[in-house]
């Protein structure tokens, strides 16, 4: 995405100059691309082989945007899964400590955009817990 959003020529940047620059496989980088035009994230100039711009600003895409093109949702335990159903949940004396850090995460992803990696601006005091809450 830093690559894509970096790039300021008219016909986008081409899948092989990102491979190249990043170190990674043409392969591997067909998958993220994927997974990065389903979310509408990412288009091609035009049309097939051609190369990738941004379909928004970088100050508009955040981390959490990029994660959930590949993700559904943050859930750095298996038990805060809303698909999944734990009969411990109501006694589990570690619950709320796991969903808590859980948030703190998602809200982190969400307070910081594209254009704070590019230009190096990551936030490292943020106030986490309070304005975003996680969906449910």
């Amino acid at each position: 995405m830093i690559e894509i959003a970096q790039d300021e020529g008219q016909k986008g940047i081409f899948q092989k100059d990102i491979a190249e620059n990043q170190q990674i496989s043409l392969k591997y980088l067909d998958q993220i691309v994927s997974a990065l035009k389903a979310s509408g994230l990412i288009i091609n100039v035009r049309g097939r082989k051609s190369g990738y711009k941004l379909t928004r600003e970088p100050s508009e895409i955040t981390i959490l945007d990029i994660h959930n093109a590949f993700e559904a949702d943050i859930n750095i335990v298996e038990c805060l899964n809303s698909a999944i159903t734990c009969n411990l949940k109501k006694e589990c004396k570690t619950f709320d400590f796991w969903n808590n850090l859980n948030t703190l995460i998602y809200n982190y992803f969400k307070t910081v955009t594209l254009i704070d990696l590019i230009n190096g601006n990551i936030p490292t005091e943020v106030n986490l817990l309070l304005p975003c809450k996680r969906p449910d």
